[in-house]
């Protein structure tokens, strides 16, 4: 008979039965999920210069003065 069972290894009694378990290795067979990919993936990325000139830009607009010239 094969038994499947779900253990939350975020608390610590779910860690000390998987730490139990793995001492059983001929019996018990621990098979751990695919860590969860990010869903949202980035489509567009910019470049150095460009991240640099939209936060001179938008200090700009905050502060009414380019900081750069001070």
């Amino acid at each position: 008979m094969t038994v499947i069972a779900n253990i939350d290894i975020s608390t610590p009694t779910g860690r000390k039965i998987v730490r139990e378990l793995e001492k059983h290795k001929r019996v018990v067979q621990l098979t751990y999920p695919e860590p969860i990919v990010q869903e949202k993936i980035i489509e567009e990325t910019i470049s150095l210069e460009e991240a640099e000139e939209y936060l001179w830009t938008k200090l700009e607009e905050s502060y009414g003065v380019d900081l750069r010239t001070l």
